[in-house]
């Protein structure tokens, strides 16, 4: 049976409005993986998911309007995959509307920063599972004192994007985003990306600029500092695909409040028949200003991720990564997770290691 025919048949509720769409598509992913974790403080064997792909279940549709023009809707949200709750089942992975034409779109709703962009695209392991990147970044929705949170390093609410028309100068790319601060402890967001893509090169940069309601916790802010603080992220990527190995490059760079955090890495992806062989080399080096910064600044810590995926469809792959962590100067980051910050992750200076094996199900 098509998607479109089973996304009517499951979206009853949807009938009315999915039949005057030009197409409406089901989608999904399940993964699930068995991994082992050694944080130094203890090991823990568990079963966990989004170790090669986020588990997702969406619906997206696209209308034909006449003369080039297009409206489309896409509704995308998280699924535990491990015990079957509807926990993170509130569809904000993406909720965006959008009008497109040979001008390029406009899209509005819940969706991915610019700045998230680069540090998931040039990822080997799209910054999921123990390899992830993302295991030295910044936290992904930081807690502070009043409440607020710097929640726009993923996903931002309430945006109006411009993207540009594909195709455009040959294989030029990019988009303007700005998000509403909506609410006492809503994040203003405005930032931008773009990028060059021909042949085997792709290369890329993205800046970003976040007004956050409240300030980070443990840290006191600066005499002077008001509550609401800006924080600025910016990055450049790129990679080259030689055809017997995919290499690519990141350098980002994130200030927020009294605290300076820079990332880098590289990656590999090689294809070998049936198997796509992967692995990145990343570093993390943070400075602050002192005592605003206390337990964060001049920390470092590097990463060493080495993964195969083994296709067993175009749909469905099963996968091994492994993931090693060293830290110095009070760092804390551990595999698993985005954090590194006082009072969470592992002990302070300690190693973190993990390996997960598991499979991946696309619908």
């Amino acid at each position: 049976m098509k998607k479109s025919l089973l996304a009517l048949a499951v979206l009853g509720a949807f009938a009315g409005a999915a039949s005057a769409q030009s197409s409406v598509t089901l989608f999904g992913i399940v993964d699930l993986n068995l991994r082992y974790i050694d944080n130094d403080a203890g090991t823990q064997y568990q079963m966990n998911q989004d170790g090669n792909a986020s588990s997702r279940l969406g619906f997206r549709g696209v209308e034909d309007l006449g003369g080039g023009l297009n409206a489309s809707f896409w509704i995308e949200g998280a699924v535990n995959a491990q015990n079957g709750t509807a926990s993170g089942q509130t569809w904000r992975r993406r909720q965006t509307v959008s009008l497109a034409g040979g001008w390029g779109e406009v899209r509005l709703g819940r969706d991915y920063t610019a700045t998230f962009w680069n540090w998931t695209i040039f990822d080997p392991f799209g910054t999921n599972g123990i390899g992830n990147s993302g295991n030295l970044g910044f936290v992904q929705a930081q807690p502070v004192p009043s409440g607020g949170a710097y929640g726009t390093l993923v996903r931002a609410d309430n945006m109006v994007a411009y993207f540009l028309p594909s195709g455009i100068a040959g294989g030029l790319y990019g988009q303007a985003q700005v998000a509403a601060g909506q609410g006492s402890n809503g994040n203003k967001f405005y930032g931008f990306r773009l990028g060059y893509a021909s042949g085997p090169f792709n290369v890329a940069g993205a800046w970003g600029r976040t007004q956050v309601t409240g300030g980070i916790p443990n840290v006191s802010p600066p005499p002077g500092l008001p509550d609401d603080t800006n924080g600025t992220n910016w990055n450049i990527a790129g990679s080259w695909d030689f055809g017997v190995v995919k290499a690519s490059v990141f350098y980002g760079n994130l200030t927020y409040q009294a605290l300076d955090q820079s990332n880098w890495y590289i990656g590999l992806q090689a294809p070998v028949g049936l198997w796509t062989l992967k692995g990145t080399y990343g570093q993390v080096d943070r400075s602050g200003i002192e005592p605003f910064a206390a337990g964060w600044d001049n920390q470092s810590a590097w990463q060493l991720a080495v993964g195969a995926t083994y296709d067993l469809s175009k749909r469905t792959a099963l996968y091994g990564t492994y993931s090693h962590i060293s830290n110095s100067d009070g760092a804390r980051f551990v595999v698993g997770a985005m954090n590194g910050h006082p009072g969470g992750g592992g002990a302070a200076d300690a190693t973190s290691q993990g390996f997960e094996v598991g499979i991946r199900h696309s619908f």
